[in-house]
């Protein structure tokens, strides 16, 4: 009897030996994964094989013509021959023909050309055939980011693949025929003038340097090459910092690459990609400052000194670090002292700190450990709580989890996609790419937003329902499946609880009466609704547009509950992922930097709880860790209005911009006593602090960094803090030394701080982990070793969960709990007086308040005004034309923009992002909060616009 076939193998020949190889794998491929490397150009792994440029020929026995080995699949019996003569003479030949057309021109502009590269390796040291001409092609330099430059082009299309099939931008195409065909971008336009985003695939594509970075990088000496990870949003890509001398010596990060990480696996977005030179700028903090004597807090200063109409130096004078430590500590000390020797506890502490999303798992970790431990309050908060504190506090109270349920890229497995209340082309432009790839793969796209963006020319729907109506929409839909009997009876039964209620609250929820709420087309909800159901698998993604709201926490009650009664979890390609916001909010959540949670989620009101982080940071007995939850951002503003926080240690983020109700929180912080502001800039809060400690940047510093996948991956320093500045987790111990807490993380042998250090990062993480049961198999030296590894992680020898909730909830009882909402409309309605409603946001160029891309000069070139989307018709309405200035008045604040008409947005809506120190964005939004994330209301305030000269 003979042995059965091994069908996903096939055996062949290569090169004399005989290998094995995957069914379907390509000539190429295999050759590599052998040790050999044939020439290629056209070719680039992650782009699918086009066999253009025929550099990568081989010799097949038997067959006439030579095979290209990038798009040949292997087959059983063949036999290849890399090395043949004439396999070797026709690439030679074919390099021969493209260096006469663009070779002098590549090896002009880049040092790392592949052309010039496999020209040399075949051999070919000279060319017999005519040069291209001189003037073949212009340069088009019209981008501040991307340089053309066609006179070294060798039309693979890399670039174009790059471009529409990753990113799905559809911005390069390849025009004209024979002798005339050239790389275009939309209809010929100009870089500059184009739709392109400025993701820069088509640049790290491109093998001949006919595509660079505009400032000429390709040609800079570097000197070493860092992998590290992305300082911007939650998605998390890897990418590597080329590092080489400016014109001054000094070590500069040249370019940056997409690294093959499990989040990007290369691909990167504007920010990524040119958003990396702000670690230089000339306006970093080199040294600590104190407030000169007589130098009184105002918040008017903020925009003075932003102006340039105040020097900072007329506010601030110059420190040693020593005097600048002792004078911070000591007077977050007194504060405290006196407190305790009243007998004062917990929330009546007059202290609270402000921790930072975008610093490390360390930084977030000790900095919560320093408030809980020598502040002796919970009073401690970081910008969740202005992003996704409602999703964090429905998630919890519905599946015991704040954590998401799938990877961002499990939407390959999805049929049916349900976007709502995020835009992640601007927010999460990798994230985009893989629901842009899915839905041209043929998953189902529906997108739920008032707003449209550029994934709506993709979804089968768009619901743009009315702002503030998410619950009516989702009560809708809830409705249809529970009625027409699309409920997964099996999964409600074994692991659900509460759906005889939720089914009786949204009875009277039709798709009739909700339309007239919501805005949509009874028959429309119907369909969605039918369709996520029904569908083999469903994935939910959020963002602000559910969690920014008063009723915030609802809106995510209704998510979660359209995923359980469908059974839509716990499986491949389901589920439910709030889309993180900066790189490292679910990192710095997990460790604790919330005023309710110590580290993993686990209550500080619970006297087990607290006992564990006692004897794990050694607390004296005379000084438990305090039972009461703390306050929050809003309620710390709120405190220090009312003079019931007066010291406060803001590390890393700047409410001054960030916070609602921006003229009532710059007032609260003026009014402290004592603040002490850790940052890279003289942020707007920074200038308003008594102490301000110059930090490191993210590419300054080792850490480990959280992202919204759950992936926790590991940062590099690539570079020296500028100056005097010094490491963030030296100068949080630095401080809790000062307040008397043992601390030793931080060796002698670590250096003084100034230069990133792996060794108390391991220490500090090590400790972390301790007191979280998702890290117990990930060490620091797997997590350094892997460079990147899912959590939870049980064991140190196996993968980490990247679909959770399988077999349970981590529920009392292992089950879900649905929790009923209701419509309610919220505080900020429109009227006579504000006849409009604005949302605030991100654009695709500047990141939260814009301290670190707004001083990235590519970045702030793409993208240097404060542009108000409105809807052209509303613009003709009062007169306004595109470009044109206008104020934004509301019951909180005014500012001025400039408008950019856009049918993206509804009639009697408009847009604009909160990056703007000159048109700070949250002067105009309010600080009703939703009772239980106790988030504010960013995306719904009645606002009138005018126009103004």
């Amino acid at each position: 009897m003979n042995a059965p076939t091994d069908l996903s193998t096939v055996e062949f020949t290569l090169d004399g030996q005989s290998v094995k190889a995957p069914t379907g794998a390509t000539i190429w491929t295999v050759a590599l994964e052998h040790g050999i490397e044939i020439p290629h150009l056209c070719h680039k792994p992650g782009l699918r094989p086009d066999g253009n440029c025929r550099a990568c020929m081989v010799e097949v026995k038997g067959e006439r013509t030579l095979a290209a080995s990038c798009c040949r699949t292997v087959s059983a019996g063949m036999q290849v021959e890399t090395q043949s003569d004439r396999a070797k003479k026709s690439r030679a030949l074919v390099l021969e023909l493209l260096m006469s057309d663009a070779g002098a021109a590549s090896e002009g502009y880049t040092k790392t050309s592949e052309l010039t590269h496999w020209a040399h390796e075949c051999g070919v040291e000279s060319v017999r055939f005519p040069q291209r001409e001189a003037d073949y092609a212009a340069p088009d330099l019209t981008h501040p980011a991307i340089a053309v430059k066609l006179d070294a082009c060798i039309q693979c299309t890399r670039c174009l693949r790059a471009c529409r099939e990753e990113q799905g931008n559809d911005v390069i195409g390849l025009a004209l025929r024979g002798s005339h065909a050239k790389i275009v971008f939309d209809a010929d336009a100009t870089l500059g003038a184009s739709s392109c985003v400025a993701c820069g695939e088509c640049v790290q594509a491109c093998p001949t340097g006919a595509l660079m970075p505009a400032r000429d990088a390709g040609l800079a000496q570097i000197t070493k090459s860092v992998d590290s990870v992305c300082p911007y949003c939650g998605v998390g890509c890897q990418l590597t910092w080329h590092v080489g001398p400016d014109a001054k010596g000094e070590e500069v990060i040249q370019f940056v690459t997409g690294r093959d990480g499990p989040a990007n696996h290369g691909r990167l977005c504007v920010k990524g990609r040119y958003g990396f030179d702000y670690v230089r700028n000339p306006k970093r903090l080199t040294t600590p400052l104190i407030r000169r004597e007589g130098a009184k807090k105002d918040p008017a200063d903020i925009e003075r000194v932003k102006r340039g109409e105040l020097a900072l130096d007329a506010l601030f004078r110059p420190a040693r670090w020593d005097e600048a430590l002792d004078l911070a500590a000591s007077g977050l000390k007194r504060l405290r002292d006196d407190a305790v020797a009243k007998g004062l506890r917990g929330n009546d502490i007059p202290l609270a700190g402000f921790g930072s999303a975008k610093g490390s798992n360390e930084e977030a970790y000790l900095f919560q450990k320093l408030v809980r431990q020598g502040f002796e309050t919970n009073n401690v908060d970081h910008c969740t709580r202005l992003c996704h504190a409602s999703s964090v506090a429905a998630l919890l109270e519905g599946i015991g989890s704040g954590a998401v349920s799938n990877p961002v890229a499990d939407v390959a497995q999805a049929e049916f996609i349900f976007l709502i209340g995020a835009n992640p082309v601007v927010n999460h432009p990798v994230a985009a790419t893989w629901i842009k790839n899915a839905v041209d793969r043929g998953a189902t796209l529906c997108i739920a937003d008032p707003r449209s963006n550029a994934l709506a020319r993709r979804a089968k729907w768009h619901l743009a329902f009315r702002p503030d109506t998410d619950v009516a929409l989702l009560n809708a839909m809830l409705h249809v499946i529970i009625g027409e009997g699309l409920v997964d009876e099996d999964f409600v039964a074994a692991r659900v609880n509460g759906y005889e209620q939720l089914k009786a609250s949204v009875a009277e929820a039709t798709p009739e009466r909700m339309s007239e709420i919501c805005g949509i087309d009874p028959d429309t909800l119907r369909a969605v609704a039918r369709a996520y159901a029904t569908s083999r698998a469903s994935m939910i993604l959020w963002g602000m547009g559910i969690s920014q709201h008063v009723h915030g926490t609802d809106n995510a009650r209704g998510l979660i509950a359209l995923a359980m009664v469908t059974g839509q979890i716990a499986r491949p390609g389901t589920g439910l992922h709030p889309l993180r916001g900066q790189n490292n909010v679910q990192g710095a959540s997990d460790a604790g930097l919330i005023p309710m949670m110590l580290p993993n989620y686990q209550r500080v009101a619970e006297t087990s709880v607290r006992a564990r982080f006692e004897q794990l940071w050694g607390t004296p007995l005379a000084n438990h860790l305090d039972a009461t939850p703390g306050l929050t951002v809003v309620e710390i503003m709120h405190a220090a209005s009312e003079g019931r926080i007066r010291g406060m240690y803001v590390e890393g983020e700047n409410p001054a911009m960030s916070d609602p109700d921006l003229t009532h929180a710059r007032a609260a912080l003026a009014s402290l006593e004592h603040l002490v502001v850790q940052d890279i800039f003289a942020t707007e809060t920074a200038i308003l602090a008594d102490v301000i400690l110059p930090a490191s940047a993210h590419a300054e510093k080792w850490g480990s960094y959280t992202n919204t996948d759950r992936l926790i991956q590991v940062g590099r320093p690539a570079l020296a803090p500028p100056g005097d500045a010094r490491q963030d987790l030296w100068a949080i111990e630095q401080i809790a030394r000062r307040l008397d807490l043992p601390w030793n993380y931080w060796h002698a042998s670590d250096g003084d701080g100034r230069l990133g250090a792996e060794a108390p990062v391991a220490r500090v993480y090590e400790e972390m982990r301790a007191g979280m049961s998702p890290l117990a198999g990930v060490p620091w030296s797997r997590l350094a070793r892997e460079e990147a590894v899912v959590t939870p992680a049980a064991r140190e020898d196996a993968p980490g969960e990247a679909v959770v909730f399988i077999d349970r909830f981590p529920t009392a009882d292992g089950r879900a709990n649905l929790v009923p909402t209701r419509f309610v409309p919220g505080p900020e309605t429109r009227d006579a007086e504000y006849p409009f409603v604005l949302t605030t946001g991100r654009v695709l160029e500047h990141w939260h308040t814009g301290a670190m891309t707004r001083h990235a000069s590519m970045l702030e070139a793409i993208a240097p005004s404060p542009l108000v989307s409105m809807h052209p018709d509303d613009a003709q309405a009062l007169g306004i034309s595109n470009g044109a200035g206008i104020e934004l008045v509301t019951r909180h604040g005014s500012v001025r923009g400039v408008a950019s008409l856009s049918p993206e947005v509804q009639r009697s809506q408009v847009f604009m992002a909160f990056a703007y120190w000159e048109a700070a964005a949250n002067r105009l939004t309010g600080d009703a909060i939703d009772p239980f994330g106790k988030i504010p209301g960013f995306k719904v305030t009645a606002v009138r616009v005018r126009a103004v000269a």
